[in-house]
């Protein structure tokens, strides 16, 4: 394996860490401002990527997607993946701020995504690309922001899907409780335990293309032109 291929790979297995760990981190801080303390008590506010590491989702799944078409004779695929959920006591969240409350802590994983996204578009605009006679620290750099952005993004669009046990399906369900309308929320949260095969359905079929991609490749083209 050449030295750029290394840097390739240590480039975004940092940016998926920097991605989904801020992405949990987020919901933990939202829910600690409306006075849950679960997610501080249980030493998951900390940036120390042990304590979020999830066996299907960080390792399994971001492997899988990353060099199973490198295996079958292509490119090397995108990076995806997720942290261990942070725990939240949505109780005591919508106590304190109600139904809009739980809803900021839903999305609060999902707009660090693209805040840090467009933080990065900025940055990326600003680099040129590299060639071979650059350093390596140079284009690794370039190549982790490149990552980060793509990343990010990535794991804001998905998020956003209402699928059962994820951000999206949470606001679907939180927003369907504000207004009394307790079947859409009962069937997110009966079918929660489905929502990885959701996932990987999505993954290994086309259906990705129009889930994911088309709608990434939009965000991407609108970071990178503004």
């Amino acid at each position: 394996m050449e030295s750029i291929d290394l840097l390739k790979i240590l480039a975004a297995v940092l940016a998926l860490a920097i991605a989904i760990i801020g992405h949990e981190i987020g919901h933990g801080l939202v829910a600690y401002i409306y006075g849950d303390t679960t997610a501080k008590n249980a030493g998951r506010l900390s940036i120390n990527p042990l304590v979020h590491v999830d066996l299907v989702g960080t390792i399994i799944v971001p492997a899988t997607m990353y060099f199973l078409p490198m295996l079958l004779g292509g490119e090397s695929g995108f990076l995806f993946g997720w942290a261990k959920p942070v725990p939240v006591n949505m109780a005591t969240v919508i106590r304190s701020g109600g139904y809009n409350g739980a809803m900021q802590v839903d999305l609060a994983g999902i707009v660090y995504n693209f805040t840090l996204a467009a933080i990065v578009s900025i940055a990326i605009m600003s680099m040129s690309k590299p060639v071979t006679t650059d350093s390596l620290f140079y284009i690794f750099s370039y190549i982790f922001v490149f990552q980060l952005l793509i990343i990010n993004v990535v794991l804001g669009v998905f998020n956003l899907l209402p699928i059962p046990q994820f951000d999206g399906a949470h606001v679907v369900m939180h927003l369907a409780l504000k207004y009394k309308i307790n079947k859409v929320a009962e069937f997110f949260y009966k079918n929660e335990r489905y929502g990885i095969i959701v996932v990987l359905v999505i993954l290994m079929t086309p259906l990705k293309d129009y889930l994911l991609l088309m709608p990434v490749q939009t965000i991407l083209s609108l970071l990178l032109t503004s």
